[in-house]
């Protein structure tokens, strides 16, 4: 595994969408503290808010990737799983503490149970990136974000209105199924995690083009 230089790091901290993840966590935040001005509604609209804070700081994932300048980078000795793996090291920092803000901003007694959502939220935020990967993969666009985010959104409307009641996951707290539902979501994770290496490897193709001329 190539060696990772300071300017290496320097230069990737530099590439990273800081302002639309500033903004989607700045969002975030807001409908997280909302909970806050619910009055009596609150106990019933604290996990709601909560989740759609998660949907946002997810919208902004999904821009992880994005570079301008990949057709260029694309040649650099250090290969794209590090440079990957950098960006994601990255973030999780800054991931971490919006989350725990996130949590702080809900009252204490309308907060959920810490474990449970944080699993919610740990498993969106890696589709986000695993999606990103997958479409750097699967396409030469420089930016998938826009698209992504889009499709995330359409996704997280589409699995409320018409998500199977037997394999529910967006379930109350007081609902028999919360069990259930973070089974799931375990589950949701296990399978970003894995989306999420396989489209951070080079394509086999491209491998094949270089190794070919060797023989």
């Amino acid at each position: 595994m190539p060696r990772l230089s300071g300017d290496l790091i320097v230069a990737v901290c530099r590439t990273l969408p800081l302002g639309l993840l500033g903004a989607a966590g700045g969002a975030g935040l807001l409908m997280a503290g909302l909970s806050r001005t619910t009055g009596e509604a609150g106990e019933w609209l604290a996990l709601p808010l909560l989740r759609a804070a998660i949907l946002a700081f997810a919208m902004g994932l999904v821009f992880l990737l994005d570079d301008p300048a990949r057709h260029t980078t694309a040649t650099v000795p250090t290969p794209r799983p590090v440079r990957i793996a950098l960006r994601v090291t990255l973030v999780v920092p800054v991931a971490v503490a919006w989350w725990t803000a996130a949590l702080l901003l809900v009252p204490q007694e309308l907060r959920p149970p810490v474990a449970d959502i944080t699993l919610e939220a740990g498993a969106a935020f890696v589709l986000a990136v695993a999606a990103a990967a997958l479409a750097v993969r699967r396409s030469d666009i420089a930016s998938p974000g826009p698209r992504l985010a889009a499709g995330l959104l359409t996704s997280a409307v589409l699995v409320l209105l018409f998500w199977p009641g037997r394999w529910a996951l967006l379930v109350p707290v007081e609902d028999e199924r919360w069990a259930a539902a973070h089974d799931r979501w375990a589950v949701v994770l296990a399978g970003a995690v894995l989306v999420g290496v396989l489209g951070a490897v080079e394509p086999l193709r491209r491998w094949s083009w270089r190794v070919m001329p060797g023989r």
